[in-house]
């Protein structure tokens, strides 16, 4: 007969296993099976679960490594529209920090109950730009905009992402919003209009800093860093989510955030901190 110390072992593996498959079947439902699938079981209380906006998934990417020399603890990422990830947060996805590209969000998950009280801060502030990967298409004061010579303009939804709203503002401010609206390529988030422009599918789009001024790449292109006046400040916020409430990998990474080599590295890629 086996003992009570084998038979134990093999319920407490059972348990895990149990908690990773509900884990795994909530996963399906939200359409990020691919993202958790990459966990490694035996890393949990050391790993965090990040929602991340989309236009500062290359800068998380970027201080990943320096999150694990620094603390010990791996991340792992989902990046997206910031109201598409408030959708799956408030549907039960287990994210544990939330990385948005806007204030609102936030604010309004822990209005909701599904952030911690008094764990929300700003950790970035975000760069709009007029860029095309066409050298000299794009003028250094945006006249390209009335000037035209070109069909297409890429921007984020302004329903769904923040730095939508501010290349709107843009337009407006410019006078330009009815004239320009029948060229307008709406993306469903930063990520998707930069790669509208990258690809050749629109000469130019409205895009984050982030993702054209790269630490150790040669910028490529044109662009127009867009005066903050023209558009409402684009203050990006982070907050801990109820999933992560108790975790520590989960504070190591907000507190990470504010430590003078994270924001060095935010700062190299164009955000303001």
């Amino acid at each position: 007969m086996r003992g009570r110390a084998e038979m134990g072992q093999e319920a407490a593996a059972r348990r895990r296993q149990l908690g990773i498959s509900g884990l795994l079947g909530m996963a399906r439902w939200l359409g990020i099976t691919g993202l958790l699938a990459t966990l490694p079981l035996a890393a949990q209380a050391d790993s965090v679960l990040v929602a991340v906006a989309s236009n500062f998934a290359g800068p998380l990417a970027a201080l990943a490594p320096l999150f694990q020399q620094a603390t010990g603890h791996q991340l792992q990422a989902a990046a997206g529209a910031t109201t598409r990830l408030a959708t799956q947060i408030a549907a039960g996805a287990p994210y544990q920090v939330l990385l948005a590209a806007d204030q609102a969000t936030p604010a309004k998950l822990q209005a909701d109950g599904l952030a911690v009280a008094g764990s929300r801060f700003t950790y970035a502030t975000g760069q709009l730009v007029l860029w095309s990967a066409r050298p000299g298409l794009v003028d250094s004061q945006g006249e390209v905009l009335a000037r035209g010579g070109f069909k297409h303009l890429a921007i984020a939804n302004p329903k769904l992402a923040p730095y939508g709203q501010a290349a709107l503002a843009v337009l407006r401010a410019r006078g330009l919003e009815a004239t320009l609206r029948p060229r307008l390529v709406l993306a469903e988030n930063i990520a998707q209009a930069y790669q509208f422009v990258q690809t050749g599918n629109a000469e130019l789009g409205f895009v984050a800093l982030s993702q054209v001024q790269v630490p150790g790449q040669t910028l490529t292109g044109s662009l127009w860093r867009v005066p903050a006046a023209l558009h409402p400040a684009i203050h990006q916020d982070a907050v801990l989510l109820k999933p992560g409430s108790g975790q520590v990998a989960a504070q190591a990474l907000l507190d990470f955030l504010k430590t003078p080599a994270a924001k060095a590295l935010i700062q190299a890629y164009g955000f303001g901190v």
